[in-house]
């Protein structure tokens, strides 16, 4: 006889064996695959990310009806035009030769534009944009480590650092480090960090107070206007005599072109004269021709007939 534990036992069986269904495998890949692009951080775009041009509003792109406006000249400068409508200022741009009207200011009262041509006035902004970027180029920061018990050695080596970085106006940033219970001295490590800008002190200031970051202290020590002034100087002068170098260099080659085509032109003289050297030229070429025309007279006569035939 069959007892109730094993029919329930068989009953919850077949109820757990009905209810259980097998996963798709098509949506299980799919969640996978949807998880790694999460972690990824999706599909982006692959490579460097390509930046539109700015172009300025020009011409009927302009959408003020009055315009102060400006024409360059051949030096360089801008001409002032005064205040124009936007017709009348787009008539004088076709005058000038088909040049371009370009906004260049509209947040002014009028807006401001120039008269020139649209290429010209894009290489004259690039080429004042690098300009601008290599004078104003970003100094680095350079960073100088020490413990709060450094010795005299290794302090005068970081000296040496820290003086090289500030002459080539770079930043430097100056790091007291500590471990474990010697942040306790934190005092000797604000004491080194006034040291070095004391010795440090006719070529670079110390940015506010060091402060402690951590288990570091550290300070931020800049050049003064006066480094800072001879680097620039030092740089225009590199640029002035790499110019002057320049310039030598192309004088130098046309003077061997110039020296070149006179000394070419000296040989095919001397050529030329010694050919002619060796053609003799003299009368007694002439007369020879003569004494020939007579002896031939003598031989077939003076005739009409003959004479013209030998005309």
């Amino acid at each position: 006889m069959v007892s109730t534990k094993t029919v329930v036992a068989a009953a919850l069986l077949a109820s757990t064996s009905n209810a259980f269904v097998a996963p798709n495998v098509g949506s299980v890949r799919s969640t996978t695959t949807s998880l790694n692009a999460i972690r990824r951080g999706g599909r982006g775009p692959r490579g460097p990310v390509r930046q539109t041009e700015y172009k300025p509003p020009m011409n009927d792109e302009i959408k003020h009806s009055e315009v102060r406006v400006n024409v360059a000249t051949k030096d360089g400068k801008d001409e002032p035009l005064g205040i124009l409508s936007k017709a009348d200022a787009l008539a004088k741009a076709k005058e000038l030769g088909g040049l371009d009207l370009i906004l260049i200011n509209d947040n002014s009262d009028p807006p401001v534009c120039k008269i020139v041509d649209y290429s010209k006035y894009r290489y004259a902004q690039e080429k004042k944009r690098k300009e601008k970027a290599k004078n104003s180029k970003a100094t680095e920061i350079k960073e100088v480590k020490m413990s709060y018990k450094i010795g005299d050695h290794d302090y005068t080596v970081r000296l040496k650092a820290a003086t090289k970085f500030i002459k080539q106006g770079n930043r430097v940033k100056a790091t007291v480090q500590f471990r474990g219970r010697e942040i306790q001295h934190d005092k000797l490590g604000f004491e080194l960090l006034d040291r070095l800008a004391d010795d440090l002190e006719d070529m670079a200031n110390m940015e506010g107070k060091p402060r402690r970051e951590g288990r570091t202290i550290g300070a931020i020590l800049s050049p003064t206007p006066e480094v800072v002034k001879a680097i620039n100087d030092a740089k225009r002068q590199k640029e002035k005599d790499k110019k002057k170098a320049k310039a030598e260099s192309l004088a130098k080659r046309d003077a061997d072109i110039a020296a070149g085509a006179v000394a070419a032109e000296q040989e095919e003289e001397k050529i030329i004269g010694g050919v002619l050297d060796g053609i003799d030229l003299d009368d007694d070429d002439f007369d020879d021709d003569d004494d020939m025309d007579a002896s031939l007279d003598e031989l077939l006569g003076s005739s009409k007939a003959t004479d013209d035939l030998f005309a």
